[in-house]
């Protein structure tokens, strides 16, 4: 992948395990992503961007070398890289699972071992795919271990008897206890982020296309689980119903044509309604709606 001078934005997608829910992200945020057949470089509704599919683990040298000026991966391949003084994050962003299972880098060992806690590893061999991290994990600690490079199957490993421990990632740990190993401790819980290379973000337009895609991809994060509320409520209620109401300042208010009655608005958090719609309608509310918001600032 070379460098290109269109000076357009070049913007990584994350492929893999986090592709389908970045690309539903820029959709609600406003972007419309087409993934194309055997080919690393989507196309996007905006002429002023170029998307290239690319590894979590490849995002942070592709951005701080240039190639790419921003993308998506988790918090833990920026913290792994050797390059993460030349990658800035821009934002986090918390929207890899509906169930909001966060993915954690653990200390797995067999059921049986010895091993009980980190300090338990000096001498010990451990496999994981987040070498750069462990490493320093463990040096900081003062443990002095050997840490082996495992691209996959690596609670294998330590089945096998090839590693006394292995650094996994997981958000349940049923695939681990499924092969007969315990979890000891969590070392890293990752999210996503929004990151960007210093060099893009010395360039003014592009450092401003950056803030832009930031704030909508946030906006649409903070709609996610919210709704809007709207009804109408007649005036000797309007006490009892804006009273029910939660909102981020205070419910919106509009009197009618008939003074009698006025419309009522507020944002809530989707879980909230099943319980405030009974309540609403007992104070008196009536011709209650609820919408799904896309976007939130």
């Amino acid at each position: 992948m070379d460098a290109d001078s269109t000076g357009k934005l070049r913007l990584g997608i994350p492929k893999g395990s986090l592709e389908k829910a970045t690309i539903e992200l820029f959709e609600q945020a406003g972007w419309t992503i087409t993934p194309r057949s055997r080919n690393y470089f989507p196309r996007i509704d905006d002429s002023e961007i170029e998307c290239a599919l690319v590894r979590s683990q490849e995002m942070g040298p592709y951005i701080a070398s240039g190639t790419l000026d921003a993308g998506l991966c988790g918090i833990d391949w920026v913290m792994e890289t050797e390059t993460e003084d030349d990658v800035e994050v821009i934002s986090d962003l918390i929207y890899s699972k509906a169930s909001d299972q966060k993915a954690r880098w653990v200390l797995v060992v067999d059921r049986d071992s010895p091993i009980q806690s980190v300090e338990d590893l000096q001498g010990k061999t451990i496999a994981t795919e987040l070498v750069g991290f462990t490493r320093r994990y463990l040096e900081e600690r003062g443990i002095d271990a050997k840490v082996e490079f495992s691209w996959g199957a690596t609670e294998a490993k330590v089945v096998e008897g090839l590693a006394d421990a292995a650094v996994e990632i997981t958000e349940t740990g049923s695939t681990i206890r499924a092969h007969g190993l315990k979890i000891v401790c969590d070392l890293l819980v990752s999210h996503t982020v929004l990151i960007a290379g210093k060099q893009a973000l010395a360039d003014d337009w592009k450092k401003a296309k950056i803030d832009q895609i930031a704030l909508l991809l946030q906006a649409a994060l903070a709609a996610r689980h919210k709704v809007l509320l709207k009804m109408n409520v007649a005036t000797k209620d309007l006490d009892g119903v804006v009273e029910l109401l939660p909102s981020l300042h205070a419910p919106t208010v509009n009197r009618l044509s008939d003074n009698e009655w006025a419309a009522v608005e507020t944002v809530v958090d989707g879980h909230e309604v099943r319980t405030l719609v009974p309540l609403l309608k007992a104070a008196g509310a009536e011709g209650i709606l609820e919408l799904d918001l896309k976007k939130m600032c």
